[in-house]
């Protein structure tokens, strides 16, 4: 048995005809409202008004067909908005046959007081992600990257090896040197009957030739864009980095697809950043991840599931305890969000995390400070050399507060540094897409991993520990005599942060 999620499906098709009608009833309403306005008593104050716009020098440079046209392009604007959350919340929210029965039992499990080891608040993490649809899974094997040239490296490697399908999923692709060798890879794949499905962000990748992918769809390669890049989501970001091949590896982390990523452009130098190689159960929901976007977004190539695209894994002997969490405008709750503030919460010993680009929310924030303030020994690694300026601005307008409370942050300072990591006690860790800013938290697509395992955070925490060998503190002295130019640019940024 098998199951399609496509444009025919009863969700798509009440969505589009839910827009039809909006659309549709709109346009009566504005002929009605014409016609009334025509006919009645009002209608020649509302003429004399009209005309009165009309002597304006304003209304005269623009024209009243340039007006109607600036009338439309704002109402497709701001109603594109609302109609990409609708279209992504009905048709991305689901979850494959068998997790239903999986989360089920694990909710039994933790509701009957069974504990996850290591720590007690372990459970309360996994049943927060519980009740987003992100069941645990047990066995999986992790190999970890810091580093663009070995990432890339294995991951051309198993693309070679791949034997039935190769998804990927990357906010940005060039069209440069490794986009270039990654893409010559996966066409010779494709040419020999392989599946090959290539998911990109519309906007992340709005500067890629037009023939880019065209010796790869003349070989039998599919790729889509994550939404239209004209009007619909100009806000709306894929921001999600994955790559499964064959159903049993599953890539997931900062790293997208670019020279830069390799340290090789001079503008950010070596280029730190942090990606995960799983082999194991939990390749099964970045599986489910990229098959819903998949199927919302392309046009052909949509994936039936089945035992093609979930096969049996082999049992590891030990295997690192991961949640696969989802979030963005296609779900319920911020659950990435949440589940960086339940760690800070609930972290009885430290915080390390390492983000490019921070601009917290007030819970996060807060969360941050408190711990610090309950003698947590908090650390936090920005970029010294920002990406984003606009950004770095906002994110120094936070650091007053944090370290007044006796949070300590550092500014990375050999090359740019791109991971998105969290960890807590040596015992819980994050890696994956999302920054710890609002723009990951609200608007972006995003996809991390959750993991209960002493080993790899620690693996994780010592990588943290050696940046702060390439890191500069920034201190409460150095931080109280900034100039006033800086402090009023970090003001501005800091108020339009929610719009970065």
């Amino acid at each position: 048995m098998s199951i399609v999620f496509s444009c025919e499906s009863p969700i798509y098709l009440k969505i589009y005809l839910r827009c039809d009608i909006v659309i549709s009833c709109e346009y009566l309403r504005f002929r009605r409202k014409r016609q009334y306005l025509i006919l009645s008593q009002e209608a020649k104050k509302k003429k004399r008004f009209v005309l009165k716009l009309h002597e304006n020098t304003f209304f005269k440079k623009i024209g009243t067909e340039r007006l109607k046209l600036l009338a439309v392009l704002l109402f497709f604007l701001f109603s594109g908005i609302w109609y990409s959350h609708s279209f992504a919340t009905g048709a991305l929210e689901m979850g494959t046959p068998a997790s239903a029965e999986e989360i089920t039992e694990q909710k039994a499990f933790i509701e009957n007081k069974g504990k996850l080891p290591h720590a007690e608040y372990v459970t309360d993490l996994a049943h927060l992600h519980l009740n987003s649809g992100n069941w645990i899974t047990f066995n999986n094997k992790i190999e970890y990257f810091n580093n663009g040239k070995d990432k890339f490296e294995a991951l051309v490697q198993d693309i070679r090896n791949a034997k039935e399908y190769i998804h990927l999923e990357y906010y940005i692709w060039r069209g440069d040197r490794l986009g270039s060798r990654l893409l010559d890879e996966l066409t010779k794949k494709a040419a020999e009957g392989i599946e090959v499905r290539i998911l990109y962000d519309g906007i992340g990748n709005s500067r890629l030739p037009k023939n880019f992918f065209d010796q790869f769809h003349a070989a039998g390669g599919y790729t889509a864009a994550f939404l239209p890049r004209f009007v619909i989501r100009l806000n709306y970001r894929n921001h999600r980095k994955l790559a499964i091949i064959d159903g049993k590896i599953g890539y997931i982390g900062g790293f997208n697809v670019g020279d830069e990523y390799l340290g090789i452009v001079n503008r950010y130098g070596p280029w730190r950043d942090t990606h995960l190689r799983f082999q194991g159960d939990a390749v099964d929901q970045m599986q489910m991840r990229f098959i819903m976007d998949w199927n919302f977004t392309a046009k052909f190539g949509l994936i039936h599931l089945g035992e093609k695209y979930f096969p049996k894994k082999e049992q590891q002997i030990k295997g690192v305890r991961t949640q696969i969490v989802s979030s963005g405008p296609d779900t319920q709750w911020k659950n990435i969000r949440n589940g960086y503030f339940k760690m800070i919460n609930e972290a009885e010993s430290n915080v390390f995390l390492t983000t490019p680009y921070f601009v917290p929310d007030d819970g996060i924030f807060e969360a941050l400070r408190v711990a610090a303030l309950s003698g947590l020994d908090v650390r936090i690694i920005i970029p010294g050399n920002p990406a984003h300026f606009f950004v770095y601005w906002a994110s120094m307008s936070y650091l007053g507060e944090l370290l007044e409370a006796g949070v300590r942050v550092y500014q990375y300072e050999k090359g740019f540094i791109h991971a998105k990591v969290l960890t807590i006690d040596g015992t819980v860790s994050s890696v994956g897409s999302a920054n710890m800013d609002i723009r990951s938290f609200d608007l972006n697509f995003e996809v991390n991993a959750f993991m209960y395992d002493a080993g790899i955070t620690k693996i994780l925490e010592d990588d943290f520990l050696r940046d702060l060998h390439s890191s500069v503190e920034i201190t409460k002295e150095w931080y109280r005599r900034r100039k006033w130019w800086f402090k009023v640019r970090e003001a501005i940024a800091r108020l339009i942060s929610p719009m970065l």
